[in-house]
């Protein structure tokens, strides 16, 4: 209920990133965190589990930096951030077998981005029948795997540096 009102663990204001979802917390010791749902810790990145899944195993590829959009990074940020999609892409094919992929960038509200003011990569697994997102049951979404249980999935298939 916190992320839904806008509230942060420490309190801040709304405008800052210590109110950014993607900045509370990001780097740390592990490459997997299952409880913070991170899959990935890179140099300049990290790929998490979408609270809010379309699907199965959607993930989200973020830019420690916060940045609003592509062209504030430098090249070696934007060359991490596309080799974790890859990696998302072969470790996702590997755990849930799909047919097919959606990847993603919002940049700005108007091209639908709920998080405006940190840039970052949705990679949605997809399956032929999966109804396009659409919800089918009393407008909600079901996902038939707990959110902790497909991090520590994807982290165990991930390869090794």
């Amino acid at each position: 209920m916190s992320y839904l009102l806008g509230e942060d663990k420490a309190g801040a204001s709304a405008e800052g990133p210590a109110n950014c979802i993607f900045c509370v917390n990001p780097a740390g010791a592990s490459n997997c965190a299952a409880d913070e749902l991170i899959v990935r810790r890179g140099q300049h990145g990290f790929v998490i589990l979408n609270r809010y899944p379309y699907n199965n195993g959607h993930l989200m590829v973020v830019p420690y930096l916060h940045v609003a959009s592509l062209e504030s990074l430098d090249l070696p940020t934007l060359t991490e951030l596309m080799l974790l999609v890859k990696q998302s892409l072969t470790v996702l094919r590997t755990v849930y077998s799909p047919h097919a992929f959606n990847l993603g960038v919002n940049i700005g509200g108007a091209a639908g981005a709920g998080i405006v003011d940190h840039v970052h990569f949705h990679v949605v697994p997809r399956w032929s029948g999966d109804t396009n997102y659409m919800t089918v049951v009393g407008q909600t979404r079901v996902i038939p795997e707990d959110l902790t249980d497909t991090c520590r999935r994807l982290c165990e298939a991930w390869p090794a540096d």
